[in-house]
């Protein structure tokens, strides 16, 4: 029985040996999410965070030669519906949308981390992701959650961390109307006191002393998001475009004390002074110069340089459903017409981090997650392509589905499709 004890903890002892295996990318050119000028060294990955970043030689146990190549933080996705949708033409494939709760909504547990869209865009550079519901009938309503894209069924993420909303544009309501709304539910959310958040039958009782929450139909469920809201500076990701929509938001914002962050902002060069004294962070798509409708007049290809001069908080996402590693495609749009270099990477790694307070990833340093790409060439440009993924310091397996697929039509010709691995 003693030997017997000693060979397990000796089997034990080298597995672990085995797991704890440290990864030295040497040479690589570096971008930390951070500073503005990149610099060449090595990075060493010891368990799930990077342990030292030098010019100075290192030691690891895998070595990584990454001369000629580049080192960013892993990218994160802010306006998504990765794990919640596979096909958006398919009602059966949609876990986005609710028809019982409005404001308090939540994606969360229908997140699906074997998403056949998850591989095809972390082959992309896309590490983590801000997953996103519809728009509820609500003009705010939805909650969001975030997602590191491992793939693994024990999940990491965290659950409905920003709420979302939505004025202008596609709306078919009158702007009066749901500005009226807005404010309406605001003011219910502050009038709640902790005693009324007690149970869900003290909210029940709110909601039916409430003209707005009983008009609208809204649940326990819905009032407990609300509070959050106005009470636990929950972000808010308000969408809208015209010039008037995004000044209405900031006095929204400054009278009620929101956590705001508005997505889509064409006409943000308009009122960039605005936004700037009220520090509002901006999700932006900088490939945009057509106007889209008539909130989209003033787009304008050189936004993102202009903002980011004036200071402003600057964050990317993409038109296309599936594709949201094209957010590097409109990063270099941008860096193209007037913004930094330095600055795009921010709005693709730290700047989510920052803005929705995602813990110690998107910028490489000592004791930040090693959530990294090791690019083949300027991550920047569309056709550059990750030749290493690591998210939580693991060297994740870049085969998607369509590499798989590409492999079995593309070999063993001689024999039918069918019969093919």
């Amino acid at each position: 029985m003693y030997f017997k004890n000693i060979k397990l903890a000796l089997f034990i002892f080298f597995i672990g040996l085995v797991h704890s295996e440290s990864v030295l990318i040497k040479n690589a050119t570096i971008y930390d999410g951070k500073n503005n000028d990149p610099f060449v060294g090595n990075v060493l990955i010891e368990g799930d965070k990077i342990s030292r970043i030098s010019q100075s030689n290192l030691r690891g146990d895998i070595v990584i030669d990454a001369t000629g190549k580049i080192v960013t933080p892993g990218i994160i996705a802010t306006d998504s519906e990765l794990g919640i949708v596979e096909i958006g033409a398919l009602s059966v494939t949609r876990d986005d949308s609710s028809d019982i709760y409005k404001i308090g909504f939540s994606i969360y547990d229908a997140f699906n981390p074997h998403s056949v869209l998850i591989p095809w865009n972390r082959s992309n550079g896309i590490t983590s992701s801000l997953t996103l519901p519809q728009n509820t009938d609500s003009p705010i309503g939805g909650l969001g959650s975030f997602f590191v894209l491992d793939s693994n069924l024990d999940i990491t993420g965290s659950s409905d961390i920003v709420m979302i909303g939505r004025v202008g544009g596609s709306s078919s309501s009158s702007r009066a109307a749901t500005y009226s709304i807005i404010e309406d539910l605001l003011e219910f959310a502050i009038s709640l006191e902790q005693g009324d958040m007690k149970s869900n039958a003290d909210i029940s009782e709110a909601i039916d002393d409430s003209s707005i929450a009983g008009s609208m139909d809204l649940h326990p469920r819905d009032v407990k998001a609300l509070y959050k809201l106005v009470n636990n500076n929950l972000p808010l990701i308000m969408k809208a475009n015209r010039a008037s929509d995004l000044l209405k938001l900031i006095e929204l914002k400054e009278k009620y004390n929101l956590n705001l962050i508005i997505m889509g902002a064409q006409e943000a060069g308009l009122v960039a002074e605005r936004i700037a004294k009220s520090n509002i962070p901006l999700i932006i798509n900088p490939i945009n110069n057509i106007p889209g409708s008539f909130d989209e007049l003033a787009s304008n290809i050189n936004l993102a340089g202009k903002l980011e001069k004036q200071g402003i908080t600057l964050m990317f996402n993409a038109p296309r459903d599936h594709n949201y590693h094209l957010i590097r495609q409109g990063a270099g749009v941008a860096v193209a017409h007037g913004m930094s270099y330095a600055g795009a990477m921010k709005a693709l790694t730290l700047s989510p981090v920052e803005v929705f307070g995602l813990g110690d990833r998107g910028h490489l340093a000592q004791g930040k997650i090693a959530d990294l790409i090791i690019w083949d060439a300027d991550p920047l440009e569309p056709s550059s392509m990750p030749e290493k993924v690591f998210i939580n310091g693991e060297d994740i397996d870049l085969t998607t589905r369509m590499s798989r697929l590409t492999e079995r039509y593309t070999k063993n010709k001689d024999q039918p499709n069918g019969y093919r691995d």
